[in-house]
């Protein structure tokens, strides 16, 4: 069974990069176009990766990663924030809030694999 990566962003196109990346090395990906979404499906669907954008509208990325590593079905998974957040300091502040990696965007399409898979192995 392949593991299962839910894309949590509002923007289609990026979720649809992402997607493709991925889908490409085997994982299953599950969408969710904002934080609210994508916390409740983390919740219920248990994937074994989430890539969480920081910009949404609504619960953004810093409320929703605060959620999903202090929720007791949640806190274990593991948390990519894949943001354009890359002025200094933020790398910090985001990897604060107990998540596990972080990417800025615009992502290197070859590296980004081998992040996942460093993360959670191969598909």
């Amino acid at each position: 069974m392949a593991k299962k990566i839910l894309i949590v962003d509002d923007n289609e196109n990026n979720r649809l990069l992402l997607s493709d990346i991925l889908q490409y090395r085997g994982y299953e990906i599950l969408e969710a176009e904002d934080g609210e979404k994508g916390v409740s499906m983390a919740g219920e669907l248990k994937p074994d990766l989430i890539l969480l954008d920081m910009q949404m509208p609504g619960i953004d990325g810093f409320a929703a990663a605060k959620m999903l590593k202090s929720g007791p079905l949640t806190k274990d998974i593991k948390v990519i924030v894949v943001t354009s957040f890359a002025m200094k300091g933020d790398r910090e502040k985001i990897i604060a809030l107990g998540v596990d990696d972080y990417v800025a965007k615009p992502i290197d399409t070859r590296q980004f694999p081998v992040l996942v898979e460093k993360h959670i192995g191969p598909a």
